[in-house]
């Protein structure tokens, strides 16, 4: 994959130095205001639905008497960590087994290294599979939106420990979001630094238009059932 250099690689953290450099006239009425709006308003109208869809996988997932629901430290807007919540689709012990399988696998560490991910991992359990190449394990991130932790639209969320392979400065001018740009095109085919190009790009092209264009990639790339 042909990719432009990194935009900033300085790594900073600050959201108005970022605004002031790639986008005078970022802090519009949809970035500033309608998005939130919209982001609350969508999660509302989805969640009768997605209740409906979740009671029964988190009975198969709790299955193994550990709680269906997984959390985890992310980095959000402005560097605020928060909690980042999914389907559990791992075992209980797998931080353990990652390590375990890394230390004895030296062609799953170089590929852990440049895309922090893994397309045999040992940890995912048999409905973990299914939620994971269907997207369903990120349907709990919608109360993150609620909250205001995280967008529909926005970069990947980054875990606390990636932040000093992240070279841009992008992903802390907005909130994370559920899908993005990286989401639905790249996807696992990146490095996990190459995630910073994609970040810019979607800081640049923010609005009404490409939100709704990337929501509707979305639904494409689901049905295609690209992850893992």
């Amino acid at each position: 994959m042909h990719v432009r250099p990194v935009e900033s690689a300085q790594g900073s953290s600050s959201d108005s130095l970022f605004v002031s450099k790639f986008n005078p006239h970022g802090r519009g009425i949809y970035r500033q205001w309608t998005k939130r709006i919209l982001d609350i308003a969508v999660v509302l109208l989805a969640l009768p639905s997605v209740l409906l869809l979740l009671a029964p996988l988190c009975l198969l997932i709790a299955t193994d008497g550990h709680s269906p629901f997984y959390r985890q430290k992310r980095i959000g807007r402005n560097g605020k960590i928060f909690y980042m919540w999914k389907l559990r689709s791992m075992v209980h012990d797998a931080e353990g087994r990652l390590q375990a399988h890394l230390e004895a696998n030296p062609a799953a560490r170089r590929e852990w290294d440049h895309s922090q991910k893994l397309r045999q991992d040992p940890r995912i359990t048999w409905i973990g599979a299914f939620i994971r190449k269907s997207s369903i394990d990120e349907l709990p991130q919608l109360f993150n939106v609620l909250w205001g932790d995280m967008s529909l639209v926005g970069p990947r969320p980054m875990m606390v420990d990636q932040r000093a392979l992240y070279p841009g400065t992008a992903y802390y001018a907005m909130r994370p979001g559920i899908t993005g740009i990286w989401q639905t095109s790249v996807r696992n085919e990146s490095s996990f630094s190459e995630r910073a190009i994609f970040d810019a790009r979607y800081f640049r092209e923010l609005s009404f238009v490409t939100d709704l264009a990337l929501i509707a990639r979305t639904f494409r790339v689901v049905l295609r059932g690209t992850g893992y």
